[in-house]
């Protein structure tokens, strides 16, 4: 019988802030750009549970955080406490949490910096995983000072949906003849993949929970959604085959940055350019990988149009020059008429590796 875990860190960056800071205990707290009292251009990357109360979520534009803070602040509650992310601390965090679960599963795959998947499936028993659970959940807390929540469930999806069920500090088993039980009466935004725009898709039709969609059958979701509405198919149902994969390789090694004003000053976005190529290729070298070969230049416009621009080289390369030289030939023409023939000024610009070895 197959059992799988999802640990899930609750509000990690903030827990960890949280955790070395004493002061901010209980309070308020966002990780992400510098608001700058409103005018900050970047996004929320972590809010914690009591920042959600007022509204703040990840990937909120900063300064819509700031201003929410502000409304709430008049209304005489707490305000809330802006921090810049350390991502040497939470990676370090991260990494121990991982030593923790190696001790408890034999297979374990890093979905991201704070979520893990583990294979429970020699404990042979749900009551058996269960108990081992809890230990980890134990010493977690007590090395680490954080709290997570854990899903157990007969494949990775279930997992998933369970370790979000009670957040914070959280643990749901669903067995396996429990699967659609469960499933049946969740939202169906609760389902890895369906995002806004599908779920308003969805809920245009009068389609609002997971039992609603199942009654659309295989073909008429593949109408609507191509080989993905296939896919959907399966979930809602609660079948997933996915194994596990023990070791999390990345897709693509990239940064972005966001500017302070819009501009098509060229010498101003070539200069920043240069610096974000440097640094991916510091990341580049860092990693376990030895070359490239695709190069993806990112721009974003004042109105929030993105284009993402990528090419492919014959072979694969590790060079520093090649990287500046190929996202350079990508970025030029959104200076004239090829890319950019309204002149519309910048927001954001970024590089990313991709193809890598």
């Amino acid at each position: 019988m197959r059992i799988i875990g999802h640990l899930d860190m609750d509000a990690f960056f903030a827990a960890v802030e949280e955790r070395d800071n004493p002061y901010l205990k209980g309070l308020p707290i966002v990780i992400g750009a510098d608001p700058q009292e409103g005018k900050g251009r970047g996004v929320v990357s972590t809010a914690n549970y009591k920042a959600r109360e007022y509204g703040i979520h990840s990937a909120m534009p900063i300064f819509r955080a700031w201003q929410l803070s502000q409304e709430v602040k008049k209304q005489g509650e707490r305000e809330v406490f802006f921090l810049e992310p350390d991502f040497e601390k939470y990676e370090k965090a991260s990494g121990n949490i991982l030593k923790t679960l190696k001790k408890y599963s034999p297979l374990i795959e890093p979905a991201s910096i704070d979520e893990f998947y583990f294979d429970l499936s020699f404990a042979k028993t749900f009551k058996k995983a269960q108990k081992i659970c809890q230990e980890i959940k134990k010493e977690i807390e007590k090395k680490e000072k954080l709290t997570s929540s854990i899903g157990i469930g007969p494949n990775k999806l279930i997992a998933k949906i369970a370790s979000g069920f009670r957040k914070p500090n959280g643990f749901t088993v669903i067995h396996p003849k429990k699967v659609e039980d469960f499933l049946d009466p969740l939202a169906i935004g609760k389902i890895p993949g369906i995002g806004p725009k599908t779920e308003e898709f969805f809920h245009q039709k009068g389609i609002k929970i997971v039992k609603d969609l199942k009654k659309l059958s295989r073909q008429e979701l593949k109408e609507m959604l191509g080989k993905w509405g296939e896919d959907l198919y399966e979930k809602v149902r609660g079948r997933d085959g996915s194994p596990l994969v023990e070791e999390y390789e990345a897709k693509s090694i990239g940064g972005q940055e966001t500017f302070l004003k819009d501009t098509l000053n060229s010498s101003f976005i070539l200069e920043h350019f240069k610096f974000l190529c440097e640094d991916v290729f510091n990341r580049f070298l860092q990693s376990k990988f030895k070359s490239f070969k695709t190069t993806v230049v990112t721009v974003r416009f004042a109105d929030f149009e993105t284009k993402n621009r990528s090419h492919t080289l014959e072979q694969s390369t590790k060079n520093r020059k090649t990287l500046e030289l190929e996202g350079l030939k990508l970025l030029l023409p959104f200076f004239d008429k090829r890319e950019n023939p309204r002149r519309k000024l910048v927001r954001l610009i970024g590089i990313r590796v991709e193809k890598l070895a």
